[in-house]
């Protein structure tokens, strides 16, 4: 298989592989958008696994990115993807709501090797390994990417059709022109986050 410019070397996997340990990849979807749930995901792949495909999901087309999701979900060992509500974010704050539900993942996972991207905690009996841009440096953290952002994207196409008037099909939440004269008109639905800045202002001169 060629190798692209856009390939993950597994260097973090090729440590810990030959050391007979399982180890699973982390990432979300969805921490900036101004509605809609946060999207959290994790992958077992086999020992050795290599796809030179699967990348950062934000770096890949659309139609790639559902072409790799199929592909993620026979070739993985295990997987397990986690849809944060907008209540839950809100309560918890984006961060929070994000860590916990990644430590919950990498507790559920049959691996003694965590892999995140750039997210930092601890779970007892396993090693977690937190890495900037992660999902372009590990093909375990690069799936768990493509798994929680098709995951979301699709969630967000569902909900445009219940709010058909804030184009969620293309913006899938986040805070664009469209959205926000969207938001200022037709006023703030029950998928919004209230906790972020943009919509709980318009929150406060609808009250007014």
């Amino acid at each position: 298989m060629k190798r692209t410019s856009k390939w993950c070397p597994n260097d973090y996997e090729h440590a810990y592989w030959p050391q007979g340990k399982m180890i699973v990849g982390i990432d979300e979807a969805g921490r900036g958008p101004l509605a809609g749930p946060l999207s959290v995901a994790g992958v077992v792949f086999p020992s050795g696994y290599e796809n030179f495909d699967i990348y950062d999901s934000k770096a890949l087309s659309e139609k790639k990115r559902e072409e790799m999701y199929k592909v993620i979900m026979e070739d993985a060992l295990w997987f397990e993807i986690l849809e944060i509500p907008v209540e839950e974010i809100d309560r918890l704050n984006i961060l929070e709501a994000d860590r916990k539900a990644m430590k919950q993942i990498a507790e559920d996972a049959p691996a003694e090797i965590i892999l995140t991207d750039a997210m930092s905690f601890q779970v007892d009996g396993k090693t977690t390994v937190d890495l900037i841009k992660g999902d372009q440096k590990s093909v375990s953290i690069a799936a768990g990417s493509i798994l929680a952002k098709v995951t979301r994207d699709r969630i967000m196409v569902q909900y445009s059709r219940e709010y058909p008037e804030y184009g969620f099909e293309k913006n899938k939440g986040y805070g664009t022109k469209q959205h926000m004269e969207a938001i200022h008109t037709y006023g703030i639905t029950p998928i919004h986050r209230r906790s972020y800045a943009p919509v709980r202002v318009v929150q406060e001169e609808l009250e007014l």
